[in-house]
């Protein structure tokens, strides 16, 4: 199979799909990898790395995709990749469709098979290939947090782990799942008091075992994220629906209860925010602020760390790749229910139930695909 990679577009997007050592891995089992030149120069692998490792590497963009079968990218194509998609070709990535109708449409117009890191599902529930990003999002979370508490950030000038003497900050995380746990171990770490909000109480039980003493729990519900939005400095958005719109805890006028100077962090803006004032932002230009409340939305946090990011997310993403590439979408589905729950769209046909529902859009089982 020949397998594209094209450089990630959107606004300070540093990863890459696949590392030289996942080249050189495909390219021994026979298959042809296209990588567009300088796609993995913002994850500090150069050109020539993925040369000796056996890619072929392309000048543009529309070369990659024109040649490649299966496309393999870290975020979702933007308007000026819709073009580039076509029938029958295979793309694996991020696409949040939920989000984003105008995408979803597109997506669907191309009649390609649009298979999403997102709704790849463990029998347990557990989410494979979120779970790095979701891993590296909450820890970050927790650091722009504390940066943007600072006074000369426009925050209320809050030290977050406090000194003797004074009090810390209080953080609340909405949401016990990957990113809440990471940020509520993140934020402990750094000497916070931190209260973790969820409406799973086997998850709590979870968290109340291995969290330090400084993190409690918190049955989520209306009047218990009023209450401590209320005593928070910071707001950690940390909900998620699996391949769907993520629920708006808080609303606008919710914000008017909060301190001024106090920070929003909702790492759930790519699935459209858990905070109703919540809109994508970039990280050229990360906040805005909402009645006095500093508001950080960057929906593609773990660019910042494009190292890091780009190692983790390879570590998960790989193995499906080279499945992938060995069977073919459909065969390899088949035999790996985890990868078919992937199958968001596939011959103009919407395949995931949550991202039917979110555009009320007819919903075609995946089944139908194998007769």
């Amino acid at each position: 199979m020949i397998v594209g990679v094209p450089k990630e577009i959107k606004t300070d997007e540093n990863r890459v799909a696949l590392v030289p050592a996942g080249v050189q891995s495909l390219v021994l089992s026979g298959h042809t990898v296209c990588v567009e030149s300088n796609a993995g120069l913002g994850s500090g692998f150069p050109d020539d790395v993925y040369r000796a490792a056996g890619a072929q590497m392309l000048d543009s963009a529309s070369d990659v995709w024109a040649r490649a079968e299966l496309i393999v990218k870290v975020k979702e194509p933007i308007e000026a990749e819709y073009d580039l998609m076509r029938p029958e070709q295979v793309i694996f990535t991020y696409f949040h469709f939920a989000a984003d109708e105008r995408l979803t449409q597109r997506t669907i117009e191309s009649g390609c098979i649009a298979i999403a890191y997102e709704t790849v599902q463990l029998p347990a529930g557990e989410l494979p290939l979120l779970t790095p990003m979701s891993e590296v999002a909450g820890r970050m979370a927790v650091q722009e947090a504390a940066k943007y508490l600072e006074r000369t950030s426009g925050g209320y000038g809050i030290l977050l782990g406090g000194v003797p003497g004074v009090l810390p900050a209080e953080v609340v995380i909405l949401g016990g799942g990957v990113v809440g746990s990471n940020a509520a171990t993140i934020a402990a770490g750094f000497g916070a008091h931190v209260t973790v909000l969820d409406v799973s109480l086997p998850r709590l039980r979870y968290l109340a075992d291995v969290m330090p003493a400084n993190v409690d729990t918190l049955y989520s519900n209306r009047h218990s994220i009023l209450e401590q939005i209320e005593r928070a400095d910071v707001v950690i958005g940390a909900v998620l629906v699996p391949g769907g719109k993520a629920p708006k805890l808080v609303r606008h006028d919710d914000l008017r209860r909060m301190k001024d100077g106090s920070v929003v962090v909702d790492v759930a803006v790519d699935q459209g925010g858990c905070v109703e004032s919540a809109r994508p932002t970039t990280h050229n230009d990360p906040t805005y602020t909402v009645h006095g409340v500093i508001h950080y939305c960057v929906a593609n946090m773990p660019g910042a760390v494009p190292r890091t990011s780009t190692l983790a997310l390879t570590n998960a993403t790989f193995p499906y790749v080279a499945r992938l590439a060995e069977r073919g979408w459909e065969a390899a589905c088949l035999v790996d229910p985890d990868l078919a729950l992937g199958v968001n769209v596939a011959r103009g046909r919407v395949t995931y139930g949550a991202v039917a529902d979110a555009f009320h859009l007819e919903h075609t089982p995946l089944d139908v695909f194998r007769g």
